[in-house]
């Protein structure tokens, strides 16, 4: 199966930590690791994991922290359509707590592909899925291309500007920055999928609705990071398969349970 990711990549600096520091407070790291990371990273990472034929458009800052990115992605498998940028690298610092909730501070500016920078849009053309977590507006529509286009409402104003039929919308029923609501993309995406954490989710659209469960966890919790995108790139390849929209739905909980049990990005 041929997929991509449309987003972007963070050079992400973990630390494992009793709790998050309250104001004014200085707390002890017991573990810490860097590795290039952010939505798309991680979405392009499982996509790989799950055996797909993935290409990754991006862009990454022109410095050390930006070739260090790229070269740690390509050495994952992955194939790189790159757009370069005479910025740093964006960075985020990510706690992880004794109940592996991550607590992320980015800095830096959003690096993401643009629909006018000499990509290999065309190839979408043959490509089954896409995963879009970020671009400007006409990357969306240059997504569009894909037989499945999923995206996040992290993304929400550009998918708005876009104006293009999504077949998947992935929201946070929990998170207020990832939130949505009916009316707000005209067209309306074809379906609507509500994340609820350990309570799985809900889904709406094409005549259907229904609830999924959480997937129990392969082995002990290690963090939350990245688990929601590992969640929608492997819906995305599930839906490009044929499967029913429950059976896809069942296949990314256990692919997000999978997230849960790795530590990082790359475990």
């Amino acid at each position: 199966m041929r997929v991509a990711v449309v987003g972007h990549v963070e050079w992400v600096d973990f630390a494992r930590v009793e709790r998050v520091p309250r104001s004014g407070e200085i707390v002890a790291a017991h573990e810490s690791w860097a590795e290039a990371g952010g939505g798309g990273a991680v979405a392009a990472g499982e996509l790989v994991r799950l055996g797909a034929e993935t290409t990754f458009y991006t862009a990454f800052g022109a410095d050390d922290l930006g070739a260090r990115a790229e070269a740690e992605l390509r050495a994952r498998g992955l194939r790189l359509e790159v757009a370069e940028r005479d910025a740093k690298q964006r960075r985020a610092f990510t706690c992880i707590d004794r109940d592996g909730e991550r607590t992320i501070t980015v800095l830096g500016e959003k690096l993401v592909p643009h629909a006018d920078e000499p990509l290999a849009w065309t190839e979408l053309d043959s490509t089954d899925a896409v995963y879009f977590c970020g671009g400007d507006a006409g990357a969306v529509r240059q997504a569009r291309r894909a037989r499945v286009l999923v995206a996040t409402a992290r993304e929400l104003p550009t998918l708005r500007a876009a104006g293009v039929e999504l077949d998947v919308l992935i929201h946070s029923g929990g998170d207020t920055g990832e939130s949505f609501r009916p009316g707000e993309l005209d067209p309306a995406p074809r379906l609507v999928v509500a994340t609820e954490g350990k309570y799985g989710g809900q889904y709406a659209g094409g005549g259907e609705e229904g609830r999924w469960a959480a997937a129990q966890l392969p082995g002990p919790l290690e963090d939350t990071y990245g688990a929601g995108d590992c969640f929608a790139a492997a819906l995305a390849i599930g839906l490009a398969d044929g499967g029913s929209t429950a059976r896809a739905l069942r296949f990314a909980a256990g692919r997000a349970a999978h997230a849960l049990a790795r530590r990082g990005v790359n475990g």
